[in-house]
């Protein structure tokens, strides 16, 4: 593409992961011309990044998939219950194939500038290898964990054996069988890559700053004999998610957990214990996740199952958490992940009682000693929901920058526009449902909603769309009542955005759940695109 004479389309996307796939299939239905910017080799987003052992699904796979598409539904078998990131990227792939996608995406690809030019009303990018292109609309896609966090240790640069992210995963097969391996994190992308590395590993040590409420995943194959089954309830299920907080197969119980005698409440946490997925969090009593009295009955419960399972009483005191409430963290899913701490070459390290100082050319120094290694592999975490976007220089109109207007946090309208950046819609964005979600099924909410909108400025001869900041004023106010009425905000989460040093803490989610944001979303619409200027 040559840089002086910009190609142009109707509509740039940023991502070439499941939304980014989704919304180039449904733009290219209105007669779109579209081009996909994706910085990977490949498409699969999330799933094409993140190859760490262990990386699966915590949704179900049937409720992951796809719905656009029946034959695609009829075509794909899932494995297991809850697929891992092979099989997930390889159905990814397969979706690129059947849809011819790839003629439309450009790989090796980073956006690293989109500017909008108000006289010709369009979106200008530039990539980091001196591409240039030019769009009426411009999509992100960018994902909610897709910004890889890694703190800034003294001497990181000293440490001369191998270290990377979990994002950064080699491609080519890693043998850590005779090597001395730190894993520094135990959030839930830790939780599934201690488990596996502890299989196999010459000695592993964890340093850990806070323990996460952890649930058995309960993974299992599916069998030949289950597939027709399932298939012949994708649409029941599909509906169900439409119907839920957090667009999965499990809903709270509408009874308060008082409201149950104690030994009843009991067998129902056991039972919620034994099944797969994520019900004892998101199929639980209504209040657990409103009412501190509530969820310290449950959190009680997950602290006893979590001592039942270490041997060492000292390790499990360190496992067990005391800071925050069941749920207000990502609960991480688990197959085995407390056992692997009774293998005699993994040992774990308090980081809250001995700090790490630096980084030596040997390994980790604390406050209490230092520890030598080949391998660091750095699980901490991501910027979330906006650091994918705010590390592109985004320029909206007057010259201004989001990640300035978002210095002291995110302001949307319905998470999928920003006041002042015409004709840019932000799928997955801050403040809206898909980041606290089933995602698939809060993206193709997310993305027919965008597309209709375009289909909309279409047919009615209209070239530009810009939120109003006074509807993105209220959208702010709704989000942040919404979420003051749960106990999301007394964690200090990525949710929150307080991993992050020097992020405004601001829950980046919409705390409503899926019917409500849906609802507003439709609203919106149906009122001729109420909140927004349309010209």
């Amino acid at each position: 593409m040559d840089s002086t004479t910009p190609e142009t389309f109707d509509a740039i996307i940023i991502g070439a992961g499941i939304s980014g796939l989704y919304q180039l299939y449904r733009l290219r239905e209105l007669g779109l011309t579209v081009r996909v910017f994706e910085a990977g080799s490949g498409v699969g987003g999330t799933w094409y990044w993140n190859r760490y052992p262990g990386a699966r699904f915590d949704s179900e796979s049937y409720t992951y998939a796809y719905s656009f598409s029946k034959p695609l539904l009829e075509e794909w078998d899932w494995s297991e219950h809850f697929a891992a990131q092979p099989e997930t990227l390889r159905y990814l792939e397969t979706v690129a194939d059947k849809f011819d996608l790839r003629r439309d995406i450009s790989f090796h690809s980073r956006i690293k500038r989109a500017t909008y030019h108000a006289l010709q009303n369009c979106w200008k990018i530039e990539t980091d290898t001196g591409e240039v292109a030019r769009a009426r609309f411009l999509i992100t896609a960018v994902g909610v964990l897709s910004a890889p966090y890694t703190p800034e240790i003294p001497g990181i640069e000293d440490f001369k054996g191998s270290s990377w992210h979990t994002a950064h995963w080699p491609h080519a097969p890693v043998d850590l069988s005779d090597q001395r391996v730190a894993i520094i994190g135990t959030g839930a992308t830790a939780v599934q890559l201690i488990t596996e590395v502890a299989k196999n590993v010459g000695h592993l040590t964890v340093f850990q700053r806070t323990p996460n409420f952890c649930v058995p995943l309960n993974n299992r194959p599916i069998t030949a004999a289950e597939q027709p089954a399932l298939k012949a309830r994708y649409l029941e299920m599909f509906k169900r998610c439409r119907e839920t907080y957090g667009a999965f197969i499990h809903d709270f119980d509408p009874r308060s957990i008082f409201s149950v005698e104690a030994g009843a409440r009991e067998a129902m946490f056991e039972a919620l214990w034994q099944a797969p997925g994520f019900g004892l969090w998101l199929g639980n009593f209504h209040d657990i996740m409103t009412d501190e009295k509530a969820n310290a009955i449950l959190a009680d419960f997950v602290r006893r199952k979590i001592r039942q399972r270490i041997n060492d009483p000292k390790v499990a005191d360190l496992l067990t958490p005391r800071d925050h409430c069941f749920g207000t963290k990502r609960v991480p899913l688990e197959s085995g992940y407390y056992e692997a701490y009774n293998r005699p070459n993994v040992r774990l390290i308090d980081l809250r009682a001995t700090p790490i100082e630096c980084l030596t050319a040997r390994g980790i120094k604390t406050g209490y000693t230092e520890f030598e290694f080949d391998v660091i592999i750095f699980a901490t975490g991501f910027d979330a929901v906006t650091g994918a976007l705010t590390r592109i220089d985004v320029q909206g109109e007057s010259g201004q920058r989001l990640k300035d207007k978002w210095r002291d946090g995110p302001r949307t309208y319905l998470g999928l526009q920003v006041a002042g950046f015409p004709n840019l819609f932000t799928v997955v964005g801050p403040h809206n449902a898909a980041n606290f979600c089933n995602v698939p099924r809060c993206i193709e909410q997310n993305v027919e909603w965008v597309t209709a909108c375009i289909r909309y400025l279409r047919e009615h001869r209209l070239e530009r769309i810009a939120a109003t900041e006074e509807a993105e004023e209220l959208w702010r106010a709704h989000c942040e009542e919404v979420v003051a009425g749960t106990l999301f905000p007394t964690a200090n989460s990525w949710f929150m955005g307080a991993n992050i040093p020097g992020k405004k803490r601001m829950f980046l989610a919409y705390g409503g759940g899926l019917p409500r944001y849906r609802a507003k979303c439709e609203e919106v619409a149906a009122q001729g695109y109420a909140g927004f200027v349309l010209e």
